[in-house]
């Protein structure tokens, strides 16, 4: 289990390439809203940002050093914000994010991001897996429609599933607005 208790935001693949097209992913400018809101936040605590940056192929959306890999640029990124790049959905698979977490103390980890039912899934069960404790932001994170269900089904279904995995320590399913309130109150306490 992680050795500490201090809480930081992970905000997945929120990357220009997955962003393209303005139908291209569920809600995107209340996602983008909600995670810039939990981000100043964090910031004003002194609490970790962490952003993870996937890397495409060859001719990928997402290649790396291109336009579309680029952090969307409406986040407020600070300068002492940690940045992770990886190649799988899964952020703890051969990264540093682990060890990071560890050097920071972390514990606990507000879960944000892009896509739902790839990389914010496969994460947010890794770090249930290592013992992390959760914090699924339900309106902070999105995805596309795709062939077989839309976005907003498979957001809805994820948050159910997440809300509902039968593990030790279970996955806090909350909206912006509660964990913004958790936060202030954690800060005046």
């Amino acid at each position: 289990m992680p050795s500490a208790s201090r809480l930081a935001l992970l905000v997945i693949d929120m990357q220009q390439g997955l962003f393209a097209s303005e139908q291209s992913r569920y809600r995107s400018a209340n996602v983008v809203a909600n995670i810039n809101l939990l981000i100043h936040h964090c910031h004003l605590q002194s609490r970790p940002v962490i952003f993870i940056q996937h890397d495409g192929g060859r001719d990928d959306p997402l290649e790396p050093h291109t336009p579309g890999w680029n952090l969307l640029p409406q986040l407020r990124r600070a300068a002492h914000d940690h940045v992770l790049r990886k190649t799988a959905c899964d952020a703890f698979y051969r990264t540093g994010l682990a060890p990071l977490l560890h050097s920071l103390r972390v514990g606990t980890l507000m879960i944000t991001g892009c896509a739902t039912d790839f990389c914010v899934d496969t994460t947010l069960r890794a770090a249930a897996s290592l013992d992390y404790q959760l914090l699924a932001i339900s309106d902070a994170h999105t995805t596309a429609n795709r062939p077989h269900l839309a976005a907003e089904q498979i957001i809805r279904h994820h948050n159910f599933m997440w809300q509902n995995l039968l593990i030790p320590t279970p996955i806090e399913l909350i909206e912006t607005k509660q964990m913004l309130e958790r936060l202030q109150n954690d800060c005046a306490a």
